[in-house]
């Protein structure tokens, strides 16, 4: 049992987490990160991956011990602060794979056989008076993913019936049976589409950039379901305006939910709005995991999913 007024809730959860949260234990709630603090003594924190934590907001309550984001992503955390004062952090990782490689293959997909276009074709009547154009077909393609955790791999696994041949980047070299670069600009020069997978770190900010994007090269296709920060979009919408690359799939942007504007005019891109996670099962799943971290805080137990780096 979580205890009552022991956590504080930071930010607006959607209704079906909400309504989980509620099922399982009664939060305070503190809608507003930058409003003033709530009183009280609150022992732990719940907040979502894509609210920012003020770190002044957990210094003006020095009884945290703990936070617990719902979802996989923390770089929303003062981390650095957090682990200086031995503060617990907690994330989702695993249980929104499915939906995030979903959407990644169905991006891909979109991206390669223009099918946003290829709608608007039939339902304008164009269809009538000639046929939709060629698109591009995956299978025999080379897929570079960077950043090989649980999502990248599970990602290659979902890649492999398409009858692509499969590459990838990361801090080191892990057993699995696809070529290894440790360098990302020779991955970007070996393969047709690069998929994003990486966390948002400061070793991750903007490496893809303009070295990159040449090296994927005009008929290379980039697809981000990571992070808006892994991406230089100045860089990117260079390469996307004068044809550097045939294309990008992007759920993810440097300014949420505002993305640059000239994304928007573009007809070599598909955008969608951070929805990697976003589908009734996962959203439960993902509150669930992150009440499992706080009942086992609260009962002095191993965190189901503690972060550690």
């Amino acid at each position: 049992m979580i205890p009552v007024n022991s956590v504080l809730q930071v930010g607006h959860f959607p209704e079906i987490m909400q309504a989980e949260i509620d099922r399982r234990f009664t939060p305070v709630h503190h809608l507003d990160p930058k409003a003033p603090t709530p009183a009280g003594d609150f022992q732990a924190i719940l907040i979502r991956s894509n609210t920012q934590l003020p770190q002044i907001l957990v210094e003006q309550i020095p009884s945290i011990r703990m936070v617990a984001t719902c979802g996989v992503g923390y770089d929303n955390l003062p981390l650095a602060f957090l682990r200086e004062k031995n503060i617990k952090v907690s994330n989702t990782p695993g249980v929104l794979n499915d939906a995030v490689c979903e959407l990644a293959i169905g991006m891909m997909l979109a991206l390669l056989r223009q099918l946003p276009a290829a709608q608007e074709y039939v339902k304008s009547t164009a269809w009538s008076k000639a046929p939709f154009r060629l698109t591009t077909t995956l299978a025999g393609k080379c897929v570079g993913i960077a950043g090989m955790g649980r999502i990248g791999q599970d990602l290659a696994k979902r890649l492999e019936p398409f009858q692509v041949r499969i590459a990838y980047s990361g801090p080191n070299q892990k057993s699995l049976p696809y070529d290894y670069h440790p360098d990302l600009q020779e991955l970007a020069k070996v393969c047709d589409l690069l998929f994003l997978a990486c966390p948002a770190t400061p070793d991750t900010n903007k490496m893809i950039n303009a070295k990159v994007l040449e090296a994927l090269g005009p008929s290379g296709y980039l697809i981000n379901i990571a992070r808006g920060s892994v991406v230089d979009e100045s860089a990117l919408l260079y390469a996307l305006q004068h044809k550097k690359i045939a294309g990008a799939a992007l759920d993810v942007f440097e300014n949420e939910p505002n993305p640059n504007a000239a994304f928007l005019s573009l007809d070599n891109v598909l955008l969608t709005p951070h929805i990697g996670s976003a589908t009734s099962e996962t959203r439960i799943a993902m509150t669930n995991l992150a009440i499992d971290n706080l009942e086992a805080f609260f009962k002095n137990q191993t965190l189901p999913s503690e972060v550690n780096n």
